[in-house]
């Protein structure tokens, strides 16, 4: 299939949405603790919706996984293992720093190392900086970053500016100084997940000899990844769960004197989890349209992710109470960031059109 950039653009944006907006049924789940609903939401997102998807759309997936090699199978789970830890530490930041600021540090870090260690290892960042496509390209990724730094210049001054308890209001349990840690290791751990793709890429071909259509042909790469992410998740969540006796939130009736809706819950984690996983659905199919520099990709989903969490942000009154100037930074870091997704689009299709000229 030929590369489309401008397709490609638009079905990260679509991605970004999704996990933007994965979080928000969390916030809903009544009288649970954190680990029970993380882990039943995850257990849609990594396990349930791969394979479901995998399976209508390329019923060929297990003949896919079984003829592939041993070590491309387990660098792909590798790689998932170590996202599932960034992943892990993802919910706490959003418990810690709120949509908006968490959003913005973590995925400022997975950006930067998801992006470019990618061509980096493979020898290729010379090179691309050689092409008229690929230094625009390369100057969409770093307005990129600066986007997302403008985004977490306006959330640490959001911090100095609210109160306590303005901050309680919006995140119960906000600590900047926690949640920056966390957020850190977090978006380092969270960019194994480029790099999982790019060790899935022989999953892909196998895929691709077997009859599944290019557009879907990370979505046997997913279920294995994913696995990673869920082997991680599973004994941390599992270990809180007996550690803090909190197993019996999965049939609890009343919390705090007041009734609880289970099949409310039940849902709300399905959504999220279901939700969740649609952004690396939408984040594969986009993959496959961006042609030769298929690693920016991962910069376009950041800066997907930012410019609809910032916007959810808004929506949700995260912002309410910070001043003119700081709402100024939030309007600018959202500027820079779409302009981003403009410019590595372009660097893209620039490319694509050298190469159909050749």
């Amino acid at each position: 299939m030929d590369a489309n950039p401008f397709h490609g653009v638009v079905l990260h944006a679509i991605g970004g949405l999704a996990a933007a907006s994965f979080y928000l049924p969390y916030k809903k789940v009544k009288g649970w603790a954190w680990e029970n609903y993380w882990l039943l939401g995850g257990f849609f997102s990594w396990i349930v919706a791969p394979w479901l998807f995998a399976g209508l759309i390329a019923p060929q997936t297990w003949d896919v996984l079984c003829q592939t090699p041993a070590k491309t199978l387990f660098l792909t789970w590798f790689f998932g293992v170590l996202w599932g830890i960034g992943g892990l530490t993802f919910g706490l930041t959003m418990r810690y720093l709120g949509i908006a600021l968490g959003y913005a540090i973590a995925l400022g870090l997975c950006a930067a190392f998801g992006t470019l260690v990618p061509p980096l290892f493979a020898g290729e960042l010379i090179s691309i900086t050689q092409t008229r496509s690929g230094q625009v390209l390369l100057l969409g990724v770093l307005t990129c970053l600066a986007g997302i730094t403008l985004s977490g210049k306006a959330g640490r001054a959001k911090e100095k500016e609210l109160s306590e308890e303005q901050k309680k209001k919006t995140v119960s349990e906000f600590n900047f100084p926690k949640g920056l840690l966390i957020a850190v290791f977090c978006g380092i751990m969270s960019a194994s997940l480029s790099y999982g793709f790019t060790a899935g890429k022989p999953i892909s071909a196998i895929a691709a000899e077997n009859g599944v259509a290019k557009i879907w042909g990370n979505l046997p790469v997913l279920v294995v990844m994913l696995l990673g992410g869920f082997t991680t998740n599973f004994i941390w969540c599992a270990y809180l769960i007996l550690k803090k006796n909190t197993f019996g939130d999965y049939g609890r009736t009343t919390f705090a004197g007041k009734n609880i809706s289970l099949p409310q819950n039940y849902l709300l984690c399905a959504a999220a989890g279901v939700t969740w996983y649609l952004q690396f659905f939408f984040y594969g199919m986009g993959e496959t349209k961006m042609g030769l520099y298929k690693f920016s990709s991962w910069a376009l989903h950041m800066a997907s992710i930012i410019i609809f969490s910032t916007c959810w942000g808004l929506v949700l009154r995260e912002w309410m109470g910070t001043s003119r100037r700081t709402r100024m930074w939030v309007a600018l870091g959202l500027c820079v960031l779409i302009c981003s997704i403009i410019v590595i689009g372009l660097g893209n299709h620039m490319a694509a059109t050298a190469a159909a000229n050749q």
